[in-house]
């Protein structure tokens, strides 16, 4: 083509140079002034070409351009979560009105057995190996489904959303992401071992509730064990031969201006359910495991796939410390003693002498000082160190706000500047809000 081109540029001039002599060089100006134009186009196209080879000059070519959001942020498909964006008012030097940007957040539950949580004759199973407890998720999930295939957890309930908001600050979109996971149970007999997945019901995530500039998301997720646990119950048929159902009810509700907000509306009573933010930080744990009640309950419509959710109680999370102290106190050279407490009762009382110190593995506790009350502390909660420190007397009431389970040990065991370090914690909590949230 281009040397047909060239020859008809060349041939054609020449001929009406012949025919019309007086037009000659006129016609011989222009056509090699088209030449040197067809050149200097063809060139650079030519070597574009053959440095990037036609197969990936047509994939350029090709592909969409990039507008909206993803224009705004210079990216070309990376995902972008939103947490705690600043404002993207109306009129924004830059931005049009016809300019979508689109604003993502999450919030995650891990729940697992802890260790001690079984009650009843089912804890055989556990205590002879048969099955087991669980090992604590990590405090960051950079992976979940690496925990799931190592079988860190026993379900996961992941709530995603989106909206998308146009340049007058406008909710134009909105949906749903993630959704939920199961893991398993080993069973060990011997040498053998063989691992019952678990059965998921189906997700149930409620129509986007709108507001004025905010869509709030609710999703619950949840299911059973594969493993048969034939049992009686307090209703009709009176024996129920599978598992009971498990599940988590979380809530996100998202703003136009790109913040977002999150909540842990229900969950069932076991096991114990840990939350993480969209950064994938641990921020709050479930207050309280009843296994009992669990075990005879959640079937049928006592559940969110019937007509009935169970009111989560949610704790902040313990210190990173106090995490460490843990580990020590049940695995230490000291073999701990288990002591449970109803609603209302006193763990410790103010002034009386002490020389232990406590572990709290369930429930919520409430520190008292001459009758004000002081703060609320959740699983994981190190207690009592202070009458280690100040001439062995008691400096604060401990009441049980909810049933409890208390493990404790002598605090000579622990190292003194580990419990100068824990105490100064608690002192800040003490001059602050409570810790423990409904």
């Amino acid at each position: 083509m281009t040397l047909s081109v060239l020859v008809a540029l060349v041939v054609v001039p020449l001929a009406l140079a012949a025919r019309y002599p007086l037009l000659g060089w006129r016609i011989g100006w222009l056509a090699l002034a088209l030449c040197w134009l067809w050149v200097l186009t063809l060139v650079p196209w030519w070597f574009w070409v053959a440095r990037d080879g036609p197969g990936r000059a047509q994939r350029r070519m090709s592909e969409p351009p990039v507008t909206g959001s993803r224009a705004a942020r210079g990216d070309c498909g990376a995902r972008y979560t939103s947490r705690r964006q600043p404002p993207c008012w109306p009129g924004r030097p830059g931005r049009r009105d016809d300019e979508r940007m689109r604003y993502e957040s999450c919030i995650t539950s891990l729940s697992w057995i802890p260790s001690e949580a079984v009650t009843g004759g089912t804890r055989m199973a556990f205590d002879a190996g048969f099955t087991h407890y669980d090992t604590a998720p990590p405090d960051q999930i950079d992976d979940i489904e690496v925990l799931r295939a190592t079988d860190k957890f026993r379900f996961a309930n992941v709530l995603r959303a989106w909206v998308d908001v146009d340049g007058t600050g406008t909710i134009t979109g909105c949906g749903y992401g993630g959704g939920g996971m199961m893991g398993s149970t080993t069973v060990r007999l011997g040498a053998l071992s063989y691992r019952f997945q678990a059965v998921q019901l189906p997700d149930i995530q409620k129509d986007p509730e709108r507001g004025d500039g905010w869509v709030r998301f609710v999703q619950t997720v949840g299911g059973r064990t594969g493993l048969p646990a034939p049992r009686r119950v307090r209703r009709k048929p009176f024996v129920q031969w599978q598992a009971p159902l498990v599940w988590t009810t979380l809530s996100l509700t998202l703003h136009a201006d790109g913040t977002a907000e999150s909540e842990v509306l229900g969950a069932s009573p076991f096991p114990r359910h840990w939350i993480y933010d969209a950064k994938g930080a641990l921020s709050h744990k479930s207050g309280l495991t009843d296994f009992a009640d669990w075990y005879r309950k959640a079937f049928g419509r006592h559940t969110p796939w019937g007509d009935e959710d169970s009111r989560a109680l949610v704790t902040a999370v313990e210190t990173a410390l106090e995490r460490e102290l843990s580990v020590q106190l049940m695995h230490g050279s000291g073999k701990p003693k288990i002591r449970r407490l109803a609603a209302g009762d006193a763990l410790v009382r103010q002034g009386e002498p002490g020389a232990e110190i406590y572990l709290l593995l369930d429930g919520v506790i409430r520190a008292e000082r001459d009758g004000e009350r002081l703060a609320e502390y959740g699983p994981g909660t190190m207690l009592g160190e202070r009458a280690q420190l100040e001439g062995g007397a008691r400096t604060a009431t401990l009441v049980a706000v909810t049933p409890c389970r208390v493990a404790s040990v002598d605090a000579a065991q622990f190292d003194r500047a580990a419990l100068l370090e824990l105490s100064g914690g608690h002192r800040k909590e003490d001059a602050g809000p409570v810790r423990a949230q409904a």
